[in-house]
């Protein structure tokens, strides 16, 4: 039995229609890169070498196995990228910025030192000693560094040195302890050079449950007391290993609004350098009927590409060839950046002012709304997080300068927002209004208000001697004496 002969196709049969546009298609899409992901899987932390000592498996890599595999099933794109890549984040002009104005701003006014006791001169001494030492260890620059590691890393650690000390033991408030002159430094330490030597992950009810008691800090195991630890967006207990017990960073957090706003800007400067598209009308049976791959058709793309300028020449076929010029519409470019702009400074909780320096446009724009919430919020950080690091450098600070602890001495965190000269001397002058219908009332006496002012460092009264007895002055009768304005120099006298 002969085989069937395949039919042969005929010189004039018709051909699939779109294969020379798909072929087309197809190599202008070669090279494409995928979508950028910002999805993490959940497993243990990368070390790096050295951080745990030679032949020690850290607990962070073993006590939690079971919570490793559960946080993997019910977060699949939920982990940590790990501080090499939050390094390198570290170094783009954004999260820099981020992190640096945050930083800034939380140390920017500092401390201001007090005592319960107002009028006691020991307590000033100490105070002055103790601001001299503060600025001796560099307290705020250390400070703000760790702010920073916080913001790049999700963790700030700050190491207190005491001379003599073993490190693996815990820091005690003691004079016995702590020597006099023995405070020798304080330092940030980045993340990557440290990582949990043990914590509790038994007891849920225990003060200590998911917190490390002491770390590694390359190789050697340091008492958490020592190593103080500030996270300030703390994640759930299941996510804390595999984060190495860091929170979430900041720069994780706005990596996509940031690329967003990269993509935004980068998109704005190609529109402008093409913002006027020529369009080739040709002949494209050929492609369409899958005769040709569109080798011919990107060769005359290319060719008209290269000489395109304004000296350049373009030869068309004046039959079946026209050139059309589309110029893109530029309206609503900025308004787009500037929501971009925006979605970064909401993952930062920043004004657009203090995130870019940018000014908000317009007759009666101002952005003194914004910045006060701003501050309210900083402030609100300090407290939270920062306040109780700052009381055990003060205790430890006056362990080795005194030897002991005044409980009377403390510090508050200066405001932020400074009143301008008229603002303070409208609220002085409200303030004066009120102490003279108190003193008309009664309620005050004026001796009562002489020491308030002498005690306010903005009253510009703060050096009023209290101990001196003013003579109240003497209200006019209407009647006067004249000998006695005679005798005081008044007139002259009386005339024969």
């Amino acid at each position: 039995m002969l085989e069937a002969k395949k039919p042969a196709i005929r010189r004039n049969q018709e051909k699939p229609k779109g294969a020379g546009l798909r072929r087309a298609a197809n190599k202008a899409k070669e090279g494409a890169s995928p979508a950028k992901s910002y999805t993490f899987p959940v497993k243990p932390p990368e070390l790096m070498p050295g951080v745990a000592p030679a032949g020690v498996a850290a607990p962070v890599m073993s006590m939690d196995a079971n919570p490793y595999q559960f946080a993997a099933q019910q977060f699949p794109g939920g982990g940590f990228p790990g501080f090499a890549y939050l390094s390198q984040l570290a170094t783009r002009a954004e999260f820099r910025q981020m992190a640096s104005a945050l930083a800034t701003e939380l140390t920017r006014e500092w401390l201001e030192f007090t005592s319960k006791q107002d009028d006691d001169t020991d307590s000033a001494e100490k105070i002055k000693l103790i601001e001299a030492e503060f600025k001796r260890l560099n307290v705020r620059a250390a400070i703000q560094t760790g702010a920073e590691h916080d913001c790049y890393f999700g963790r700030a650690q700050i190491f207190l040195e005491i001379a003599g000390a073993d490190r693996s033991t815990p820091l005690i408030l003691d004079p016995r302890t702590i020597k006099k002159g023995s405070f020798t430094r304080i330092v940030p330490v980045e993340a990557v050079w440290t990582t949990p030597a043990g914590y509790n992950a038994l007891d849920p009810a225990a003060p200590d449950f998911y917190k490390p008691s002491s770390w590694f800090m390359l190789g050697q195991e340091v008492h958490a007391s020592r190593l103080m630890t500030v996270v300030t967006r703390p994640l759930p207990d299941i996510l804390k290993p595999a984060f190495n017990f860091a929170g979430m960073s900041l720069s994780q957090l706005a990596e996509p609004y940031v690329d967003n706003w990269l993509r935004t800007r980068q998109s704005v400067s190609d529109l402008l350098n093409n913002f006027s598209i020529t369009a080739l009308a040709t002949a494209m049976d050929q492609v369409l009927q899958g005769d040709d791959d569109g080798t011919d058709l990107f060769a005359r793309a290319e060719l008209f590409t290269a000489t395109r300028s304004n000296k350049g020449l373009m030869l068309l076929d004046k039959d079946r060839e026209e050139l059309v010029q589309v110029n893109t519409p530029l309206s609503g470019l900025h308004e787009l950046q500037a929501q971009s702009q925006e979605q970064m400074c909401s993952v930062s909780r920043m004004p657009a002012i203090v995130l870019t320096g940018i000014s908000p446009s317009g007759l009666n724009a101002s952005s003194d709304g914004e910045i006060r919430i701003f501050y309210d919020w900083i402030a609100a950080q300090q407290e939270a997080y920062w306040r109780e690091p700052l009381e055990v450098i003060l205790k430890v600070v006056q362990l080795s300068l005194f030897g002991e602890i005044d409980p009377d001495i403390g510090f508050t965190f200066t405001p932020l927002y400074q009143m301008t000269p008229k603002e303070e001397s409208d609220i002085r002058l409200q303030d004066s209004q009120a102490d003279c219908a108190y003193i008309a009332a009664g309620v005050v006496d004026p001796s009562e208000v002489r020491e308030r002012l002498a005690r306010d460092p903005n009253s510009g009264y703060q050096s009023l001697d209290t101990s001196v007895e003013l003579v109240p002055p003497v209200e006019p009768t209407g009647e006067e004496d004249p000998a006695a304005t005679v005798a005081a120099g008044g007139g002259n006298g009386p005339t024969a």
